[in-house]
């Protein structure tokens, strides 16, 4: 059992480690993105989710890849960066951070995106084995359903065990709860999925 000392004094620790990956996973890229390109607010578009798919149905694909890829560099720095001076227990808090940051950004009043580009972000330096799983998953789903969400919602949650299975425990476990929000964030599309008025990939 571990000492309720060291834990103590670690908390702090921890906590600087979220707070860090919080501040980096706050920025709302496809806001400003979107703003930038004189596309509006993005907020105000789709399904006024911030994230990729949803700055895609502007019609806008440079925009969209610029979202998709400063959304996935936020859990990738986040967790690096922490991990290079701090090791891999505080790495995953940062990545955590990050995630939360993109999901209840302060800057957005608490509000953001779903955060499967952060999640993916995250997942990239634990394990390029995994990510490569998801991104397999991801895009056989998308291609068969035409569904983002589907696709985002099975190969998240196919990521916890499949980290356990190549020796992952810690990131398995941070991951069982990375995907418990990520199908929370997804709670509207899984009832338009069910009824099928779900948002296809390139709808506008």
């Amino acid at each position: 059992m571990p000492d309720p000392i060291s834990w103590s004094l670690a908390l702090p620790y921890f906590l600087y480690a979220i707070a860090f990956g919080y501040v980096i996973g706050s920025v709302p890229f496809g806001l400003i993105f979107t703003r930038m390109a004189g596309l509006g607010d993005i907020r105000k578009i789709g399904s006024g989710n911030i994230g990729a798919t949803n700055v895609l149905r502007t019609g806008n694909i440079p925009v969209a890849l610029a979202t998709v890829v400063a959304d996935i560099l936020k859990g990738t720095f986040a967790y690096m960066i922490v991990e290079n001076y701090y090791g891999i227990d505080m790495a995953l808090m940062a990545g955590l951070g990050a995630f939360l940051g993109h999901c209840f950004s302060i800057w957005l009043k608490f509000k953001g995106g779903k955060a499967v580009a952060t999640y993916v972000g995250i997942l990239l330096p634990i394990s390029i084995k995994v990510a490569l799983i998801f991104a397999m998953l991801w895009i056989t789903v998308a291609a068969l359903t035409r569904h983002s969400s589907m696709a985002s919602l099975i190969a998240a949650m196919v990521t916890p065990p499949s980290l356990y299975i190549l020796g992952y425990p810690q990131a398995g476990e941070l991951f069982v709860l990375l995907t418990i929000i990520v199908v929370i964030k997804h709670r509207g599309n899984i009832k338009r999925l069910l009824n099928g008025t779900e948002d296809k990939i390139g709808s506008s």
